[in-house]
């Protein structure tokens, strides 16, 4: 029985430990033998915290015996990413620049999760520094995709997938700058939730680029990611409804461009079956999508450059030199080109608010290929260069619109399903993911 906890939604499991057929002590001990007897755990996790689990555990043990629990997740163990800061645990960031750096404090996200009765099973493996949409990480570790181990998992939060793909845990919490939640929940058949940027804390975050720095959650459907994202915002949660009708616009021209055969045979058999009475979809496109998309290099390699281009100055032979590479790009950048960029940037944003003002949300592909090989990418620069390019390019869109955006699994291994709303209409855009989800899974 306690194995088929591991394949539970995080909200199932709470509702157990809630009617008292699942121990929270039980559950965890579970997760962390199973964490422990996987072939892939090293290529997952970073570091187990099992004293730590094991402590949190028994308290919401207590709780739930006393009816005081602190939330409906209360005893259920989640991950994360190597970028969120926690006491005493070492937080590195997928980074030899960083090994050994070992936190006084939890990031505050960390905090809330805590104070709601999450149990912290430990850390995931990342892209060096999170910049990087493939997961492809020769430093470190490299986690595998759940459909294919010789292909890589998605990046930045290629751990946290991993960890809730290959049931090592109920819930992976990541972080998004240019993809790195959803192109790995896509890559593994899961809920990837990005957040708009600073509506939540980023506080003992390991930093890459900070207007576009976002944290959200990989799980296994949208309720979990509704009830986890109340709690990292330290909120009371109020159950999601879906709406009674929708209107859609599926998102043409670029986001379709050179897309591989499955990703876009997936995403148009979707919108067949969620498309009837009470679901509309209107084709168009966005005119200035692509010049939208020509900024992101200057902005992107601008931002991480002045956040560590002095470190990589002095020790950039601890990066892999594509990812190094992507970094010092940002040199050949001056400050008034990168505000010149963002004067534009913010006018797009304005005009994509006009454009979609008739529809509650925007729908395309999450990413237009499928995993690609972990060999191909270290032995062919150019190979690597296009993949990441392109893993990312579709939801770079939502980073650089300064939307909030979700990617659901669809009936093909591997291929996303991404809904975009306004900024800061997450609560909303939870609302449309449940019954769009609801109508893809019926």
């Amino acid at each position: 029985m306690t194995q088929l906890w591991l394949k539970m939604t995080a909200c199932d499991l709470g509702r157990g430990i809630d009617n008292g057929s699942i121990s929270p002590l039980a559950l965890v001990k579970t997760y962390l033998n199973a964490i422990k007897k996987h072939p892939l755990q090293n290529e997952i996790y970073t570091n187990v915290s099992s004293l730590r689990a094991l402590k949190e555990a028994e308290q919401a043990e207590v709780r739930a015996k006393n009816n005081t629990r602190l939330s409906l997740l209360d005893g259920v163990p989640i991950s994360w990413k190597d970028l969120f800061d926690s006491k005493d645990i070492n937080t590195e960031a997928g980074t030899l620049l960083l090994s050994g750096r070992v936190p006084q404090s939890d990031a505050v996200v960390l905090q809330h999760a805590t104070k709601a009765g999450l149990v912290c099973l430990g850390k995931t493996h990342m892209s060096e520094l999170a910049f990087s949409g493939l997961g492809l990480n020769p430093m470190t570790k490299t986690t595998p995709c759940i459909n294919n181990l010789d292909a890589v998992s998605g990046g930045s939060s290629s751990g946290a997938a991993g960890s809730v793909a290959f049931n090592l845990a109920s819930i992976g919490i990541g972080s998004d700058t240019g993809g790195s939640v959803r192109v790995p929940a896509a890559w593994n058949d899961l809920v990837g939730l990005k957040t708009t940027s600073g509506d939540i804390s980023l506080e003992g975050v390991v930093p890459l680029c900070p207007k576009f720095d976002t944290i959200g959650p990989l799980c296994r459907n949208v309720e979990d990611a509704s009830v986890i994202y109340s709690i990292l915002k330290n909120k009371d949660y109020t159950p999601i409804k879906s709406p009674k009708s929708l209107q859609l616009m599926r998102l043409e021209g670029i986001t379709e461009e050179g897309i591989e055969n499955l990703p876009l045979m997936a995403f148009d058999d979707a919108c067949a079956k969620i498309s009837g009475k009470d679901i509309k979809i209107t084709k168009d496109r966005f005119p200035i999508l692509e010049k939208l998309l020509s900024l992101s290099g200057i902005i992107y390699t601008f931002e991480a450059y002045q956040v560590w281009g002095k470190v990589l100055e002095k020790e950039g032979e601890k990066m892999y030199p594509e990812i190094l590479n992507r970094f010092m790009a940002g040199k050949n950048y001056s400050q008034n080109e990168y505000k010149d960029a963002w004067t534009i940037v913010n006018n797009i944003r304005a005009d994509w608010i006009n454009f979609t003002q008739e529809f509650d949300a925007v729908i395309l592909p999450t990413s237009p290929i499928l995993p690609p090989n972990k060999s191909k990418l270290l032995n062919d620069s150019s190979y690597y260069k296009r993949a990441n390019l392109l893993a990312l390019r579709n939801t770079r869109i939502g980073n650089m619109l300064g939307l909030c955006s979700i990617t659901l699994p669809t009936s093909q291994p591997s291929c996303g399903f991404t809904i975009m709303g306004a900024p800061f209409s997450e609560l909303n855009l939870l609302s449309i993911a449940a019954k769009i989800e609801s109508h893809m899974t019926s």
